[in-house]
């Protein structure tokens, strides 16, 4: 146990902890500093029960939805975000995606391990939304299944990382409208042959770095509905909001 400690405290004085944002010195690892912390903004209180954007009003108890889900069926039972997509917040997001920040998926993923507290059951799986097999290639890894594997660390509860494919490459859907984000998503998600026996009758939290329109989320919940999962709730690290 003194090796240990000692090996730790060298380590730390060799490499102290740094923000995992702009990278200055912070008191523990992988952590945000002060200003970043200021600069992330991480949603609390009253939010819609579907999709986790923050509402005005107090939280008692009810479940709430937004003008957007409220307008917009949604397949899934229930939602959760950590914090809204803009600025610290939308800088990790983008590292995370497209900048092989693959570090930031532990603290991310307890963020979310967090957030989904109220959500999660104990025989439910973590189940990422997945990238087209090309788009894997080029990127290198899913960080969907980055975040859901320490999100299922963190809560205790079983990933399984390859549950769901992508069954067409789809273009990117930046700038498009709602509908047209639908349409290209419809039908482009569905359950690995070999793993269909194990979603069956379970659970299932639902992946993503971000939620937008809900079109991913969406397809990939029905493919997992028609495989016969049980209630499928989503968890994303951040939610767009109409100000983005």
């Amino acid at each position: 146990m003194r090796k240990t400690t000692r090996l730790q405290s060298a380590i730390r004085a060799l490499y102290p902890p740094q923000c995992v944002a702009c990278g200055v010195l912070t008191e523990s690892e992988f952590a945000l500093c002060g200003s970043c912390w200021r600069d992330t903004h991480f949603i609390s209180g009253l939010v819609c029960h579907h999709c986790g954007i923050p509402l005005p009003g107090e939280d008692r108890g009810e479940d709430i939805l937004c003008d957007d889900c409220l307008q917009v069926a949604r397949p899934w039972a229930a939602g959760r975000a950590v914090l809204l997509y803009r600025d610290t917040g939308r800088r990790l997001v983008l590292a995370l995606k497209h900048g092989d920040r693959t570090d930031l998926a532990r603290p991310a993923g307890a963020w979310m391990a967090k957030a989904a507290a109220p959500l999660l059951r104990p025989d439910m799986l973590a189940v990422p939304v997945p990238l087209h097999p090309w788009r894997l290639f080029r990127r290198r890894y899913n960080q969907a299944a980055l975040l859901a594997g320490w999100l299922a660390h963190e809560a205790g509860i079983a990933h399984l990382p390859d549950a769901l494919v992508r069954t067409r490459r789809t273009r990117p859907l930046d700038g498009h409208t709602r509908a047209a984000r639908f349409a290209a998503l419809d039908g482009a998600i569905a359950v690995h042959p070999r793993r269909a026996g194990r979603i069956a009758g379970r659970p299932v939290l639902l992946v993503d770095d971000v939620m937008t329109s809900g079109a991913t989320l969406a397809a990939a919940t029905g493919a997992l509905l028609s495989a016969g999962a049980g209630d499928v709730v989503v968890q994303v690290l951040a939610r767009v909001g109409k100000d983005a």
